[in-house]
């Protein structure tokens, strides 16, 4: 009986392996037969124009705004490397809840596409993607995701789920960028010429001056001030040293504050610094945008609004009084080639 036991015993033992060796290569053929890629696809329409959009998706300072991985872990520690945006931009992540992790920009198409590498040079190396689409005053955003799993088998049963929870956030996370993107200005900014420089100060001849917000009034008062302006510059032996300047100081709606200045050389101890109507002063030196303007003056509001809008979409905090520089001669140029540059003040 005892042998009886022994060899049935072995039988069950056989066919249990057999079963487990059955069950295993089942698996390797259903894993291959799986695909090696996980693709994930998620869209929404956002009544926003791509410019504010794209300033959201190509900077992870403003990605972190809308993520639905980083806002689920507020403890999680966040490093940000590389240029502030665009390719080779960079964020690493640190959280018990999301775990490690890295990101970068890796291609950065102006106001159409922008491409990120999450986990560079590691096994779990996906690739992720936006593509925007302009439609009249909306924008349909795709936001994509794919990882190559290869021949690994484990990887492949594994994005089965991978694929539903990747939809899922990408959903949540497109539902926040809609939100985040509607709630900026609406002007579109892509057709301005914007720089990022650093000045040096200036010395300026100024005159404050006021005026109610309306072009006609505005070029009056400006004038004025720049003829007592030269009028001071003459009388006191200074030379011009560039072109005429507008520095604005406040506008409550219905009236605007400004100082109309021209900069100078040729102060000396003897020039009167705070005369009756005209001072002597120094432009801001710093950080700026500059904004290229062409056209009427009676247009430079709207070039005004949309670098508002510019500054809102990229988060750009100010850091003083906007100014303009009027580098065309009116008198010698048509209205239509008149060059401004603008100037806004950052942090």
């Amino acid at each position: 009986m005892p042998k009886d036991v022994a060899l049935w015993n072995n039988l069950l033992m056989q066919k249990l392996m057999y079963a487990i060796s059955g069950f295993i290569i089942l698996l390797i053929i259903v894993g291959l037969a799986l695909p090696q890629h996980a693709l994930v696809h998620s869209s929404v329409r956002i009544d926003a124009h791509p410019a504010t959009i794209f300033a959201l998706i190509n900077d992870f300072h403003r990605v972190s705004l809308w993520s639905p991985w980083i806002n689920s872990d507020p403890n999680a520690r966040i490093v940000f490397s590389g240029p502030e945006r665009g390719v080779d931009a960079a964020i690493t992540w640190d959280g018990t809840i999301i775990g490690t992790g890295a990101q970068v920009i890796t291609a950065s198409q102006p106001y159409k596409y922008v491409a990120t590498t999450i986990n560079p040079g590691e096994s779990s190396e996906a690739r992720s993607w936006f593509d925007l689409e302009a439609m009249d005053d909306t924008t349909i955003i795709t936001w994509s995701f794919e990882t190559d799993y290869g021949y690994n088998l484990v990887g492949r049963y594994f994005a089965l789920i991978l694929k539903g929870v990747v939809k899922r956030d990408y959903d949540v996370g497109l539902a926040n960028l809609k939100d985040l993107a509607e709630s900026l200005p609406g002007t579109d900014f892509s057709d301005i010429e914007i720089e990022r420089i650093t000045v040096e100060p200036v010395q300026i001849a100024y005159r404050s001056a006021t005026s109610i917000p309306k072009p006609a009034a505005i070029s009056e008062a400006m004038g004025a001030a720049y003829f007592e302006i030269l009028n001071f510059i003459d009388k006191h032996r200074l030379q011009e040293a560039g072109a005429p300047l507008s520095i604005t100081r406040s506008f409550s709606g219905s009236q605007l504050r400004f100082d109309a200045a021209i900069p100078v050389r040729g102060v000396s101890e003897a020039t009167p610094s705070n005369g009756v109507t005209v001072n002597i002063g120094n432009t801001y030196g710093g950080t700026v945008i500059r904004v290229k303007h062409v056209g009427s003056y009676r247009t430079l509001s709207e070039t005004h609004v949309k670098i508002a809008a510019y500054l809102a979409a990229l988060g750009i905090k100010r850091n003083g009084d906007a100014w303009e520089s009027y580098v065309s001669d009116p008198t010698k140029v048509a209205d239509a080639d008149l060059l401004t540059y603008v100037y806004y003040p950052i942090r």
